[in-house]
This record gives C-alpha cells, structure tokens and sequence, in this order.
C-alpha cells in the first residue's frame, strides 16, 4: 500500500503543479504578488494531497519568531518537501536556486516573474557577488524574506551536516537578522525516492540570530542550532514512524548519528 500510494500522490502532485503552472499564466502581465498568491496555492493544495493519499501531516512551530522585514531564513535541506511547503510561512519570500530551474518552460519562466535569485554554482565568488548584490535590493529596498539551504543541496535525514560558506558570507554583507530553521521532512519525502511515508513532518523556526556577529562565530552557531534541533526532530519522526510500523528511509538507518 505504501508503493500504490506513493505513486498516486506523485501522479496527484504533478498535474497539480501543471495546473497551477497554467493558472500562472494568466498572472504573467499582472503584478508579482498575484503569481505569489497562485504559489501559495500550488503550495497548500499538494501539501492537502499528501495529507489525504499519503496519511502525512505537518507541524510548523516558531512562526513568531519570525521578525518583520528583510531577513535570513536558513533552512535544514532534506527533501523537495521544504522547498514548497515553506512559501506557507513567508509574507513575501525570496528564493536562492540553481539557475537551471529557471530554464524550465513555464516553472523557470515562474520563478524569474518572482524575481527568485539563481545562482550559477560553477562560477563560485563571482556568483556569491552577484547573489549578494541581487539579495540587497530584495531585502532593503522590498523587505523580503531572503530563503537559503546552508548546505547548497539535499542531504539525506542523519547525514553528517556539510554547510557551505555562502550563507555567512551573506549574513555579514546583509547586515539583517538570520532564522535558523530545522526539520524532519527527509524521514517523509527522502531525496532520490519514490516512496512518500505517512505521518507528521515537523518543522522548528527558531530565534533570529541578530546581525552583527564574528563571521565564525555565526557560522557554528548557526549549524549548533539547526542541527541540534533537527536531530531532536529526526528522533521524534523515527519514534513515529516505528509506532506506525512504517520503515524508515534506508539510507537514515543508515546514517542517523548524533551530528556536533
């Protein structure tokens, strides 16, 4: 049942997308905020369809901790599940991507009307340049909410954590608060996997750091408090899963260690 499920809610989730892609469409002369609005939509309608095929929810605490104004939001980066699921939380979020998503008939022609930030990973500091100088106008002269992965790609639930330079880089030229984010959701949606598990995908905003810290010193701290609390997540979810009888993702059995 696991498999026939999965199936039909990846089936269910893409001509979700195409749907919502071709209401997009319509929004293409308007003003981005009604393209931001069809997101949320896209957005709220496939998190409803893997509640009612799969069986798995989700919990988002800590969107007090949220502070008015352009920020840092910095998330743990498991699964695809964040990558839309978050757009929930956000007033009027700015997304860091690889900029070959933007090539993509209708999504990347989406994500430019959003004014999204791609980022071409090959040309390394002369991208962290452009990306910080596009991040600026979003954040100062718009006040949004500027969305990073630290770690830059997918790791699996458990991995040992590999954050990236770009995220402190950006904290220190932006000179704006940074929220730590932490979450469970590999455990539900893994990398690289058809199988979609039932449950509750758990999700942690925490206190912004305020800016102005040393450089190193941001950086550890920042990856101290989303993987202390993504691990407590990560132990919580394999309790669940084994209470529901539902095997966890090979690869966190495999990987699962308490990370410093």
């Amino acid at each position: 049942m696991l498999l026939i499920r999965s199936i039909l809610f990846n089936i269910a989730f893409y001509l979700n997308l195409a749907f919502w892609l071709l209401a997009a469409m319509v929004t293409m002369v308007l003003p981005p905020r009604f393209l931001l609005k069809i997101a949320l939509c896209w957005a709220q309608t496939s998190l409803w369809w893997m509640r009612v095929i799969v069986g798995t929810r989700y919990e988002i605490t800590g969107v007090e901790n949220i502070p008015p104004g352009g920020i840092i939001m910095a998330a743990k980066h498991q699964s695809t599940w964040e990558t839309f699921a978050l757009v929930t939380v956000f007033r009027n979020p700015v997304y860091i991507l690889k900029r070959e998503l933007t090539w993509l008939p209708f999504f990347g022609w989406c994500l430019l009307k959003l004014r999204m930030i791609p980022v071409d990973r090959g040309a390394r500091s002369r991208a962290l340049q452009a990306v910080t100088r596009r991040a600026k106008v979003e954040l100062g002269e718009n006040g949004r909410q500027l969305m990073i992965f630290p770690e830059g790609t997918r790791r699996p639930a458990g991995a040992e954590p590999a954050y990236k330079y770009g995220v402190t880089h950006l904290y220190a030229e932006l000179g704006v608060p940074c929220v730590p984010v932490a979450l469970n959701a590999g455990l539900y949606w893994p990398r690289r996997s058809l199988i979609k598990r039932p449950g509750t995908i758990k999700v942690e905003i925490m206190p912004a750091i305020p800016p102005g810290m040393d450089k190193a010193a941001f950086h550890a701290l920042l990856q101290e408090r989303i993987e202390t609390a993504s691990n407590r997540l990560l132990a919580d979810g394999l309790a669940e899963l084994d209470r529901l009888g539902v095997p966890a993702p090979v690869s966190t059995r495999q990987e699962a260690q308490p990370s410093a």
